[in-house]
């Protein structure tokens, strides 16, 4: 039998998972057009202006539906998570709102008049708007992670003799020391994804023969900026947001690396199978000590595994350790990709090597998984608690929600989104059928 807080998380694990869809294009794309505008006002050339205004195209279609599967989460807040809101609502009630004023006014704004205004305000007006764009993107994807950060490690806040909590800094929780690199890592795999994905459209016109001189800048870009983003994503980014994990939730980082026993030169397992009934990686294959030396900089760290702590505080070992293995492993693949692509760029073969260009289009997919595989490691990874170490999920629920009601309301809203998808689906379709076409005059 499903119990209430099991049917509320599955609600809002599949609304949110289905949301971020869209934003990790939203903050990774914003960036490149962007770029493209600044070559656009440097050079005067009209390729950059032509790529900024079809990316601009596929970035509005994906903002639109970003907003529109973003606000069932609001809402979810006060109906399936109301003692949740309550307990913390001083607190994420400021940086909420802050992620809704840049997105719906800064970003939208500026969105609209770089699809609109060109030719119609200046040159120089022009790529401000894609700058805008670009910002607005980028300062509200900060707000929803400094929020996150303050679930995965608590700062600013005083509770009062009835539990409540208050904010007392609201600095304290935007420059909190977990959000920093959280945000850095989260940015990068956006921007890594949009590379990803200019990469693919280019692969599939030069493939089908098609709009080959955008084609051409948009595989190279991707290319050179893929190599970049893959390489930062494992170094700073992925490793300093790990070094949050060891000092702040050193049980999600023994869950993640499937250590069950407290080790002196802890090895490192790149696959394995966890059994959590008898405590062990079932085949694993292991680098010695080299888990050690990740987390504490010392081949001969201790590293405490899941046994150290009450079995009540581990979070579900297996989801959390296999989703951590998928995006390293992904990550893994992502940096093979782009140097083999660099290596092609290098001997002047990238644009006629079409096995490469399959690969470049196939892979389109994957950098998504791997975004979604390490917001499932940061949430799941962090239970039971809902607030790490003040709030467990089980009290963060709303009390008067029945189990039917949230089952009935997550198979709605799977019905709508899968009428959502395959509506995004569609007009990026159509976006990609009509392919770029360089402004009139």
């Amino acid at each position: 039998m499903i119990d209430a807080v099991f049917a509320h998380r599955i609600q809002f694990a599949f609304t949110v998972m289905f949301h971020y869809l869209f934003p990790i294009l939203t903050m990774g794309l914003g960036f490149f057009i962007a770029v493209l505008s600044t070559l656009h006002l440097a050079t005067g050339d009209k390729r950059y202006s032509t790529a900024a205004r079809f990316w601009a195209k596929i970035f509005a279609v994906n903002f639109a539906l970003g907003v529109v599967t973003g606000i069932p989460l609001e809402f979810e807040f006060g109906t399936n998570w109301s003692r949740f809101s309550a307990f913390g609502g001083g607190v994420f009630g400021q940086t909420l709102p802050l992620e809704g004023v840049y997105a719906f006014f800064l970003e939208s704004g500026f969105l609209g008049l770089f699809l609109f205004g060109e030719g119609h305000v200046s040159r120089v007006v022009h790529w401000l708007s894609g700058i805008g764009v670009s910002a607005g993107s980028l300062l509200s994807g900060y707000f929803i992670v400094a929020t996150d950060a303050w679930m995965q490690h608590p700062v600013g806040y005083t509770m009062d003799a009835g539990g409540a909590i208050h904010l007392k800094s609201f600095w304290a929780v935007l420059l909190n020391p977990y959000a920093g690199w959280q945000y850095a890592h989260t940015i990068n795999g956006a921007l890594l994804a949009a590379a990803f994905v200019m990469g693919g459209v280019g692969a599939f016109y030069l493939l089908s023969n098609q709009h080959a001189e955008f084609a051409r800048l948009s595989v190279k870009m991707a290319v050179i900026a893929g190599l970049i983003l893959s390489l930062t994503q494992l170094f700073p980014t992925g490793d300093m947001d790990s070094h949050n994990v060891v000092e702040y939730q050193p049980t999600k980082l023994a869950t993640m690396e499937g250590l069950f026993e407290t080790e002196k030169g802890a090895p490192l397992a790149i696959i394995g199978m966890p059994d959590t009934q008898n405590s062990r990686l079932i085949d694993p294959v292991f680098v010695p000590d080299f888990l050690s030396f990740l987390a504490y900089g010392n081949l001969h760290a201790t590293v405490n595994g899941l046994a150290t702590y009450p079995k009540d505080l581990w979070p579900p070992v297996e989801l959390t350790y296999y989703a951590y293995h998928i995006m390293v492993g992904l990550g893994t693949i992502f940096i093979a990709i782009m140097l083999v692509g660099m290596f092609l760029l290098w001997r002047r073969r990238l644009f006629q090597s079409r096995w490469y260009l399959w690969i470049l289009m196939l892979a389109l997919p994957f950098p998504y998984i791997a975004n979604e595989a390490g917001w499932v490691v940061a949430e799941v990874g962090r239970q039971p608690w809902l607030v790490y170490g003040l709030l467990k999920t089980a009290q963060g629920t709303s009390a008067n929600v029945a189990v039917g009601e949230a089952v009935f309301t997550t198979l709605g809203f799977a019905g709508v989104y899968l009428v959502l998808g395959l509506l995004f689906l569609l007009l990026v379709g159509r976006v990609i059928h009509q392919g770029p076409q360089e402004q009139a005059g």
